[in-house]
């Protein structure tokens, strides 16, 4: 699957990005820039589709047991370490959320809302996500998945837009690399379970490796000296290469272990005290 993309526009994994609402549509066989669906939003000239479509994407490739890609959290988070860890560690657990809504695991999504709601107090932003924290686990309950996964979104758009409020942004910005570190090892496992060039086109990802390259760089001098954000940057680094291979090419089986087992490697450090 190669897709043609105006103004060199990227389409990229939006699963660990978490910040479009899903929506209830009949599953598409292959990603279609013109056939996006609206709720898609574009940021900093990146075509962004919503988590749904990406994971209709993936069921059509191969119907991924979801299950085997879970990493549970086994009760409710605690927050450690410094702030910028505590900021990528809660990215993490709510891409993990996602996926436990791919699985159905109703418990383990009750544990992800009650642990966001830990990890924002120790960030300083519960009160902003109390709400939200407490519908992920009432519609876990419910087994209403839609209405999770809406409430997952709007958890980290109330914690992205309550640590700006409090002027760190830089924060905020660590939360969405968390998330979307988590969501493309998760990827990665379900295309090298399952391999198709359609899949691993998912990870051609240019555009948005750029985009968080330059966050990174724009951090606060003594944000800079934390050991996760360098881990955060030599990731890319290494990264960017294969996850930026000509558009007429493929991402071999290879390859996409490679990328997924870079990115292991710094999830293991965010979640590591």
């Amino acid at each position: 699957m190669r897709m043609q993309l105006p103004m060199k526009k990227t389409v990229f994994l939006a699963l660990a990005l978490l910040t479009f609402p899903a929506i209830a549509q009949e599953p598409a066989a292959k990603i279609d820039i013109s056939k996006l669906p609206k709720e898609t939003r574009v940021v900093d000239d990146v075509i962004v589709p919503v988590p749904s479509e990406i994971f209709s994407v993936l069921d059509k490739l191969g119907n991924p047991n979801w299950g085997q890609v879970q990493r549970p959290i086994k009760g409710v988070a605690q927050p450690f370490g410094s702030r910028p860890q505590q900021a990528l560690y809660l990215g993490t657990v709510i891409a993990e959320g996602f996926i436990a809504v791919e699985a159905k695991d109703s418990e383990e999504v009750k544990n992800i809302g009650r642990s966001v709601l830990n990890l924002s107090q120790a960030l300083g932003v519960r009160d902003a996500v109390t709400k939200r924290a407490n519908a992920i686990v009432k519609a876990a309950e419910k087994d209403d998945w839609p209405e999770v996964r809406s409430e997952l979104d709007g958890a980290l758009s109330v914690v992205k837009s309550a640590l700006q409020q409090l002027g760190d942004s830089d924060l905020a910005n660590l939360v969405a690399l968390g998330g979307w570190s988590r969501g493309t090892e998760a990827l990665c496992e379900v295309v090298n379970r399952d391999y198709s060039r359609d899949g691993a086109d998912l990870l051609h990802q240019p555009v948005l490796l750029k985009s968080f390259a330059a966050k990174l760089n724009s951090l606060k001098a003594r944000l800079k000296k934390e050991p996760l954000v360098s881990k955060a940057q030599s990731t890319l680094s290494a990264i960017t290469p294969p996850m930026s291979t000509p558009e007429s090419s493929a991402i071999s089986k290879e390859t996409v272990a490679e990328i997924g087992k870079i990115i292991a490697a710094f999830i293991k450090a965010i979640q590591t005290k």
